[in-house]
């Protein structure tokens, strides 16, 4: 196995409510089996005593919920700490110099050479019990119905590549399409702005 691989799963950026496509519900949990489908396997392989996954959102910066802007970022290891929530403060750029530490790499550059290690999120004995994944609980092949309040509004969007939606747009058809109420305004953190 090489030493460093970089992967997406883009389902969970999800089409809208565009008629005839998979619904949004159905995208993101296709995704999310799709990460433990992989978990699995890993934890299963030979290289599971020596691996560590992190996995975040390709665009934490964009699509803030009713909550905040923050994003969670998940750290599969033998060395992760289990049933744990660390909530000491990272950044994307956290997880960078964690993975440089891990494999020896000095830094690329001042902004990753200051950003804080994970280190509260391993421990030093490795638990090697494999993950079992867990089925989906709902269809990953229901699509959009022909009609909607907002299948107007996506079929105006541009999904042609991630990240082109208008990201405002998008989170308020998300949200009726899965609500079925009148989005919240989002809340952005002060630095978001």
């Amino acid at each position: 196995m090489p030493r460093l691989v970089l992967m997406t799963i883009g389902n969970d950026h999800t089409e809208g409510t565009r008629p005839g496509i998979r619904s949004p519900i159905s995208c993101v949990a296709d995704n999310d089996q799709a990460l433990g489908v992989m978990v699995e396997a890993l934890t299963k392989s030979k290289f599971w005593g020596s691996t560590a996954m992190f996995v975040l959102e390709d665009d934490a910066q964009d699509g803030a919920d009713h909550v905040d802007s923050h994003s969670p970022a998940y750290v599969i290891s033998p060395y992760t700490k289990r049933h744990t929530v660390d909530s000491t403060l990272y950044n994307t750029t956290s997880v960078l110099r964690t993975i440089e530490l891990i494999l020896g790499l000095k830094p690329m550059t001042m902004f990753d050479a200051a950003a804080r290690p994970m280190a509260n999120a391993f421990h030093g004995s490795a638990n090697l019990a494999p993950y079992r994944n867990e089925p989906p609980r709902v269809a990953l092949d229901e699509k959009n119905p022909q009609r909607s309040a907002t299948a107007g509004r996506s079929m105006k969007l541009d999904f042609s590549a991630s990240d082109l939606a208008d990201e405002h747009e998008l989170n308020d058809i998300l949200w009726i399409a899965i609500k079925g109420t009148t989005p919240p305004p989002p809340v952005h953190s002060a630095f978001a702005q």
